[in-house]
């Protein structure tokens, strides 16, 4: 291995450059606010394009009179390049040129010009949309310029509130497999922060005998709609009565809980199952609802802004004045809206008595096409009073990932957060009115935050992360928005809703959290477990973590730096000339992910690479580009220094014997500066697995969220010792271990290398060290050694449990238990909701059952599972069978390296097992030879299988209370409740 690695050589070539070579240590807070600043001018660029949209917007509704007869042709977006039987473009749907753009996605798009998307239920020559979008042509040159001013602005947007949508560039949109339109803006979380301030909302539905059928149907959508109105920011709860007052969810009783992802969610289970029956009461549910807004208002608790009642009925019999003269009169703190469902109008002017009296707005939802148009007028009511002030408050939304957008042309879902304002009428007729025109917004994607706090000022297990005042994460390299049903990708329902504290797990008392969310500056060290290939192995890291807010913006921002590597920059002299030669060579790429030169900007870069760019850029030849000379710096130093190592390689590669040929495959190193050199010793078809190294094996190569897995492990091992893993293309089995029969000296004994790090073994790694600091990993790689066994690869534990037990018993190895908080889980199908085990105790009992033999689909586990009870469970559910979020927990074993040999006797019953262990020196790899003969089968196999964690089997109060609980936020900073004008 020394030999064909070369490391040596190298080791010789960085101790010729020590003098020469300067350590500079990082100063964490200095770095963290540095990039905080350059967030925070890059975010300002795209606030300013967004205000400079509003003021358009605004200005062409200032002077348009609205035409009830205006007949004007746009741009509809489903429409555009049709045409009909004759070959005539059809109405709205002229030639609009799309070409596909990199900027974009590739997706194919106009930008020159926009268009206009409608949802279904909206038509689309009604006088009020022909007036709106007539009007909105006029953001078509503002969005132009903003693209040419900020080419890193992406999609830029202006959503009516009169339901059509304008896009920058314009696109193609593609209805849904049913052929239909469902996207509407107004329901988009951007609009609905954008419009409104913070609302504490107390929805209260009626479910008296009267509203069965058609009337319950109605009902239940009105309410789930309403709950799609509401966001981070909100707090919400449901009150069903009858003869008696319900709460959709006892748990909730007598307070509010945040309208986050996962109450929503559980909220709409519940209301699924509401029956109606009986004799409706509404005094009292409404003076429960006042009661329970009187009480979270006076203890500072909920959205401190906004509060209102949502009334959903079929009739009422009176006013309740009394109720309102006593609990909301004269100050009217708490809104009321109310919903009459159904045709009949007999109690309608009590209803609208209720609403009109307490500053709401009343309205009759006759069917299910009613329910959207009706449900979005409460937003209008609770807008006036910040489009009468003009407060153009800027909103930032949390991280999602807008598939509805663009259907399923992308080929890629970027997470991304949006800017928004409010675009109001300025005519002074209608002034007092607070008229909302719409919300203008902007996407920005994470991608273009990140690049701000590049990988190499980081360090081998460095990164930076983002988080909004909810605690939620916005970006992470941890986070894992997507998972994988059969062959698709698909977006985690709570993807966007992940709490830092379920990332930084280890934050038990939540200081980082808390200080992050309070938008403080400082610094936190602390030990921590982090899972690396795929949560088979765990590195101990002390990190510190240094974080400050990101001025003008809900966001914080940390950066992580570990101890050692991350405390130190590696700083070489090296000339341009000397650099340039040694980059030209063949063998030498750079991470393409990360920004050496600024290359999407101009549309000439766009083409080149990352190390194209440099060369030009060093040669004078694009004076133009720009790029980070300190990791320019760092590039040259590297290539210069690692150049010797082709030479070497190549010449080895010459004088290959056959017998060696069958051996080594590969050499390749990796550098803090993102270099990377490699040689191969055979012809790429005879590669083992020729997908490692390239853009299809992240794992393997240098990307924006992490340094290779290889470089990371090898970053943890003492210099000169080699690090052996399996390196195995993807799905083509899971991981083994290498074991072998061998008879001798008349015995059967088992011969067994092990990675004492559960990993794979085929492969090695090599780290040097230069001066405390990493400066340089290397790898060979080769084919396993053990060639004979069908066991390779495979955990220990699962081969031989009998073995295992002893070495844990030991000390020769310890369990350490890790946790996963974005796992998704396989749910057998059962008919009641997920809120049921609240309720029935036979419930509970059976999901033990079922725990029992549910197996969860979590982190990757290197073992096969092999339960043929689950088997016939998931066969008998197999429609029915479907992934949810869950939290698990599973094992990891870690090696304990004082412990350098060792041996034993197990007692099996009818025989004894013998064993013995062995360090192999300068490596992972632990040499193990067994009694073959000995059946030890009473020995359960050890293996890593990932758990849920059930709290559905907490005792039922227990559950309770960890549904009630809040945790720390930080409200948005201003709110508009009420305003004189408004009556």
């Amino acid at each position: 291995m020394t030999k064909y690695s070369g490391s040596l050589l190298l080791q010789k070539k960085y101790k010729d450059v020590e003098p020469t070579l300067k350590i500079k240590e990082v100063d964490g807070l200095e770095l963290v606010k540095k990039f905080s600043e350059e967030m925070e001018s890059m975010l300002r660029r795209k606030v300013e394009a967004v205000e400079r949209l509003v003021e358009a917007a605004e200005d062409a509704d200032l002077n348009h009179e609205f035409n009830s007869s205006l007949a004007f042709d746009y741009y509809n977006s489903l429409l555009i390049n049709e045409k009909d039987e004759n070959d005539n473009y059809v109405e709205l749907g002229d030639e609009f040129i799309l070409e596909p753009n990199e900027h974009f996605n590739n997706l194919l798009v106009n930008t020159t010009y926009s268009d206009v998307q409608l949802p279904t239920n909206v038509y689309n020559k009604d006088p009020g949309i022909l007036n709106g979008v007539y009007m909105s042509e006029a953001l078509n040159p503002i969005f132009v310029d903003n693209f040419q001013r900020d080419p890193t602005l992406t999609w830029q947007y202006f959503g009516s509130s009169t339901g059509f949508f304008r896009l920058y560039p314009g696109i193609k949109w593609m209805p849904d497999e049913n052929g239909v339109i469902s996207f509407d803006c107004r329901n988009r979380g951007w609009y609905i922060q954008a419009a409104t301030s913070p609302k504490d909302i107390i929805i209260v539905v009626d479910i008296s005998g009267s509203m069965k059928g058609l009337l319950m149907t109605i009902a239940k959508h009105t309410i789930i709609t309403i709950l799609d109105t509401l966001g981070e920011n909100d707090f919400v709860n449901i009150i069903a009565y009858n003869d008696y007052v319900h709460y959709v969810e006892p748990c909730f009783k007598g307070i509010l809980v945040q309208a986050d992802r996962d109450n929503r969610e559980h909220f709409k289970q519940l209301v699924d199952e509401l029956q109606a029956k009986g004799v409706g009461t509404v005094n009292k549910a409404v003076l429960e609802s006042f009661k329970i807004l009187r009480e979270f208002r006076e203890a500072g608790q909920g959205g401190l802004c906004n509060q209102a009642i949502m009334l959903i009925t079929d009739g009422a019999v009176e006013d309740y004045e009394s109720v309102f003269e006593k609990y909301n009169w004269p100050d009217r703190k708490v809104r009321v809206f109310t919903y009459l469902i159904g045709r009949e109008v007999t109690f309608a002017q009590n209803v609208k008595w209720i609403a009109c009296n307490n500053k709401g707005y009343y309205t009759q939802i006759s069917t299910l096409a009613d329910v959207q148009e009706n449900v979005m007028e409460y937003l209008h009511v609770l807008s006036r009073p910040m489009v009468i002030n003009h407060d153009h408050d800027i909103i930032w939304t949390e991280a999602y990932m807008d598939s509805a957008l663009f259907a399923s042309q992308a080929q890629s879902l970027l997470l991304m957060t949006t800017v928004a304002m409010p675009v109001f009428s300025k005519k002074n007729e209608t002034r007092s009115h607070g008229i909302l025109l719409g919300v203008v917004g902007s996407d920005v994607p994470l991608r273009e935050l990140l690049k701000l706090a590049p990988r190499y000022k980081l360090g081998v297990h460095g990164y930076a992360f983002l988080n909004t005042n909810n605690g939620y994460i916005l970006s992470h390299p941890d986070l894992r928005p997507l998972y994988r049903e059969g062959k698709k990708l698909k977006p985690k329902p709570n993807y966007n809703s992940v709490d830092l504290s379920e990332v930084e797990w280890e934050d038990q008392d939540e200081i980082l959290r808390t200080a992050m969310i309070n938008g403080e500056t400082g610094y936190l060290a602390m030990d921590v477990k982090v899972p690396v290939d795929k949560g088979k192995r765990v590195l101990f890291l002390t990190n510190d973590y240094f974080f400050t807010d990101i001025s003008g913006t809900p966001f914080s921002l940390g950066v992580v730096l570990s101890r050692g590597h991350g405390e130190y920059i590696l700083l070489g002299n090296t000339s341009v000339e000397e650099g340039l030669h040694d980059l030209l060579q063949p063998d030498l790429t750079l991470a393409n992910e990360w920004i050496y030169c600024i290359t999407d900007i101009d549309p000439d870069h766009r083409k080149l690479s990352q190390l194209e760019a440099m060369i030009r850029f060093l040669t004078g030849e694009e004076p133009d580009l720009e790029c980070d000379e300190d990791l320019v710096q760092e590039v040259l130093f590297d290539a210069v220094v690692t150049a010797p190592m082709e030479a070497y390689w190549t010449a080895l590669a010459l004088n290959m014997s056959d017998k060696t040929e069958q051996e080594v495959e590969t050499a390749f190193l990796g550098t803090r500066a993102g270099l990377m050199r490699s040689l191969l010793y055979v012809g790429s078809e005879k590669l083992s697995n020729r997908q490692f190294l390239t853009l299809g094996d992240k794992e393997s190569i240098f990307t924006m969220d992490h340094f290779p897995l290889w470089y990371r492990r090898a970053a943890e091992h003492p210099p000169g010792s080699f690090i052996y893993s399996i390196t195995s293309e993807e799905g083509s089995g899971n991981p083994r271990l290498s074991t072998t029969e061998k008879e001798g000296d008349g015995e059967n004994k088992r011969v067994t290398h092990i990675d004492p790090t559960a990993s794979r073994q085929n492969g090695l790694v090599s780290p040097v060290e230069s001066l405390g600091t990493l400066s340089l990993t290397f790898l060979s790689s080769l084919s396993p050694f053990i060639t004979l066994s069908v066991q390779t690869g495979k955990f220990f534990g699962e081969v031989d449990g009998s073995v295992m037990t002893q070495l844990l018993n030991m000390g020769m190895f310890r369990q350490v238990t890790m946790y996963d908080y974005q796992a998704m889980c396989k749910m057998p199908y059962h008919h009641h909701s997920g809120a049921r085990p609240l309720l029935s105790p036979i419930y509970t009992f059976l999901a033990a059952v079922k725990w029992l033999i549910t197996l969860c689909l979590s982190v990757p586990q290197s073992s096969f599972l092999t339960s043929s009870l689950f088997a016939i469970a998931a066969h008998k559910h197999k429609k029915h069978d479907m992934l949810q979020p869950c939290d698990t927990e599973y094992p990891v074993f870690v090696y304990e390296t004082t412990i350098k040999e060792t041996n034993g006797l197990i007692e099996c019953g009818d025989c004894q097992k013998m064993f013995v262990a062995q360090q192999i020196a300068n490596s992972n790899l632990l040499l193990l030879v067994t009694d073959a003969t000995c059946d030890c089968s009473i020995f359960p196999p050890v293996l890593l299988e990932a758990k849920e964690v059930k709290y559905i089997l907490l005792l039922s109060q227990l559950k309770c209370d960890r549904m009630r609980s809040q945790k720390l936020r930080r409200r948005p900073d201003t709110c508009h409740a009420f305003h004189p004008e408004v009556q």
